[in-house]
């Protein structure tokens, strides 16, 4: 989908008729075009991505970021929270971190959509310290707000550039905003995360992910017993120590695979023991094997 494409939507959206009558065409575009996933220049752990898909796209999994998108085309059809979801043109889906979830498209049409992956201390530190008790939860994925998909938009109608410091810290703080304005998160206690320390973990997690990192290492640098730490780790991060240092040890396979590099080479070199161990976990995170994914972006080029 072309950047002029998404504008397009937006003027829909501004005439009050986003998922109108262009439906149909995009639809059979879809249809016409092969499976793909088209990636973002990453900025700041912020992932964008457009993919498109014909039946089923990805089998459950879970990632460790908010999955925020917008559908262009078709429907979007997927297993989350124990029920079957979907999603129409120009619906908004959140998908909260570390919850399990499939994906693919509704119809025999094929599907198209675009997504921005943010890791959950962008969006606590977006909200500030009030907030400082936990993550926004949004219970239901699928949403209709206006706002919310002009925001979407904002950061997603041109995924061929980085979006720079200044216009992705203003998107955060608008997604930031959206998700709170949604969701069912009770109001935080007074018992506040000691956020400093735990960003410290995790940028040891993330800029050494490829070593074994010891919990006597992490409780050190924190300051806090393993399960405290475990505990505010997950309100912070969305997700556990041990999983946040896999998800980092992926997106170097990711890097490492579109560079290039082979399947074992990209698994030793991210700290996994092995291409199987790294296939393993890739399936987990991705639902899909590392070799398809790349056989995807390579499709999309």
């Amino acid at each position: 989908m072309s950047s002029n494409s998404m504008r397009g939507f937006q003027r829909q959206e501004t005439a009050g008729d986003l998922a109108g009558g262009r439906a149909g065409g995009l639809e059979r575009l879809c249809s016409q075009e092969p499976d793909g996933i088209k990636a973002a220049p990453e900025e700041a752990g912020i992932e964008r991505i457009e993919a498109r898909f014909r039946g089923n796209g990805f089998t459950p999994h879970r990632h460790d970021t908010y999955a925020i998108g917008l559908t262009l085309s078709g429907v979007q059809s997927f297993q989350y929270r124990g029920e079957e979801r979907a999603s129409m043109p120009g619906q908004v889906i959140v998908i909260h971190p570390d919850e399990l979830h499939d994906g693919g498209a509704g119809t025999e049409h094929g599907l198209r959509y675009r997504m921005i992956y943010v890791p959950p201390e962008k969006i606590s530190e977006a909200l500030g310290s009030k907030e400082a008790g936990g993550l926004p939860f949004v219970t239901s994925p699928v949403l209709s707000e206006p706002q919310f998909r002009r925001d979407l938009i904002d950061a997603l109608v041109d995924i061929d550039r980085e979006m720079g410091p200044l216009k992705r810290d203003c998107l955060l703080a608008d997604l930031a905003a959206c998700l709170k304005r949604h969701s069912d998160t009770p109001s935080p206690k007074k018992k506040l995360l000691n956020r400093p320390a735990l960003q410290a973990c995790g940028d040891l997690l993330r800029e050494c992910c490829d070593e074994p990192i010891a919990v006597e290492t992490l409780e050190d640098i924190a300051q806090m017993d393993r399960f405290t730490l475990s505990r505010q780790f997950r309100s912070y991060f969305g997700t556990s120590p041990h999983r946040y240092l896999i998800m980092r040890r992926l997106d170097k396979v990711k890097t490492e695979l579109a560079a290039g590099a082979s399947l074992a080479d990209a698994a030793t070199s991210s700290g996994f023991s092995d291409q199987s161990h790294m296939t393993r976990h890739f399936n987990r995170a991705f639902g899909m094997s590392p070799g398809h994914w790349r056989r995807l972006r390579s499709a999309a080029l």
